[in-house]
C-alpha cells in the first residue's frame, strides 16, 4: 500500500466513523437505552398509587411516540458528553475529538437536537451543541487495545448538570455520604424528573468524587459494585430513597429512583469525597464498541442500524 492511498483510506475510515457516531447519538436521543426502558416497566408494574400509575403510562407512551415519529424524547438536548475508553493501538486515537465533534454536530441538524452549548461570558449560543470543549471528551487509555468503547450520555440541565459534590471529614464515615446523598435528593430531586439513577462518587477529594458520580450512572442499571460493602450500601440507599415516596415526576409512588450506583477510589486518610450525579427517567446514554476494523457493537441498544 502507497502513502497515497494509506492518507486515502484513514480519511475513509474517519468519514464512516463520523457517521456512525452521529448517527448513534441522535438514536439515543430519540430511544432510551433497553435496561432503563426495562426498569421503568418494572416499576410502572408495581406501582399502586394511581396517579403515579398514570404517570408512568404516559411516560411509556412518549417513548413510544418518540420512536414512532423519530422525534426527541425529550426537548432538553442537556450537554452532549463522551466517555471514551480507548485502547493505545486503536486506528483513529488521534482522530477521535474531531470525529466527536463533527459527530455531534451531524447529530445536532439530523436528529433535530435542541441547540443548547452557550458560550460563556460570551453568553451565545453556537447553534451546533459544540463549542469550546464541548462535546465534553473523558479519557482512559487501554493498553496494548485496538478498539474503543464510547459511552454518549446527554447531560439535562434540570437532573445531571446540578450534581453536588463535598469532601466530608472521616470521622463523618460512611454515615456521612449517606446523609449527604439524602440532602441533595431530598433538596433537588422533585426537579430532576424522577425516578431517578443515582451515581454516587465516593473518593478522595470533590472533582474526583465528582468525575466517578458521573461514570456511575453510565453504568446499568441492574448492576452491582463489585466490593460487597459498596453493594450493600447500594441496595439500602435504593431502598431508603424509595421510601421517601417522590414517586413519578415527584408526583407520589412507590419509587422515587431506578436505582443507585456507587463508584469509588482509594482515598487520603484523612478525607472523604462524596459527589452526586443524578440521570432523569429519560436517561439518555448508549454504549457502542468500536473495533480496529471499523466494525462496531451496540451494547446499550437493542436495533440500532446505521
Amino acid at each position: 500500500m502507497n502513502k497515497q492511498s494509506s492518507v486515502v483510506d484513514k480519511e475513509a475510515a474517519v468519514a464512516d466513523l463520523t457517521h456512525v457516531l452521529s448517527r448513534f447519538t441522535s438514536y439515543i436521543g430519540k430511544r432510551l437505552p433497553t435496561d432503563v426502558t426495562t426498569k421503568l416497566g418494572e416499576l410502572r408494574s408495581k406501582e399502586v398509587n394511581f396517579l403515579a400509575k398514570e404517570v408512568f403510562e404516559s411516560m411509556r407512551e412518549n417513548q413510544e411516540l418518540a420512536d414512532k415519529l423519530d422525534r426527541p424524547s425529550c426537548q432538553d438536548t442537556g450537554v452532549i458528553q463522551y466517555f471514551l475508553s480507548a485502547g493505545s493501538n486503536f486506528p483513529l486515537l488521534g482522530e477521535l475529538e474531531d470525529i466527536l465533534l463533527n459527530a455531534t454536530k451531524g447529530a445536532t441538524k439530523e436528529g433535530p437536537l435542541r441547540h443548547n452549548a452557550v458560550e460563556t461570558f460570551e453568553e451565545k449560543n453556537t447553534g451546533t451543541n459544540t463549542g469550546s470543549k464541548i462535546p465534553w471528551l473523558d479519557w482512559e487509555i487501554i493498553p496494548g487495545a485496538d478498539h474503543c468503547i464510547v459511552d454518549v450520555y446527554m447531560a439535562g440541565g434540570g437532573c445531571t448538570l446540578p450534581g453536588a459534590a463535598k469532601v466530608l471529614m472521616p470521622g463523618q464515615g460512611y454515615e456521612g455520604v449517606a446523609e449527604f446523598v439524602f440532602d441533595v435528593i431530598t433538596s433537588r430531586g422533585v426537579n430532576a424528573c424522577p425516578p431517578l439513577l443515582v451515581g454516587v462518587g465516593v473518593s478522595t477529594s470533590a472533582e474526583t468524587a465528582a468525575r466517578l458520580s458521573k461514570k456511575a450512572i453510565l453504568r446499568p442499571v441492574t448492576s452491582s459494585h463489585p466490593n460487597e460493602n459498596a453493594a450493600l450500601m447500594e441496595e439500602l440507599l435504593t431502598d431508603g430513597l424509595n421510601e421517601l415516596g417522590l414517586g413519578p415526576q415527584g408526583l407520589t409512588g412507590a419509587n422515587s429512583v431506578m436505582g443507585v450506583n456507587i463508584e469509588s477510589s482509594a482515598r487520603h486518610p484523612s478525607t472523604i469525597g462524596v459527589a452526586v450525579s443524578t440521570g432523569c427517567w429519560a436517561h439518555r446514554r448508549g454504549k457502542i464498541k468500536i473495533n480496529a476494523d471499523m466494525s462496531y457493537e451496540v451494547i446499550s441498544h437493542e436495533g440500532f442500524k446505521v
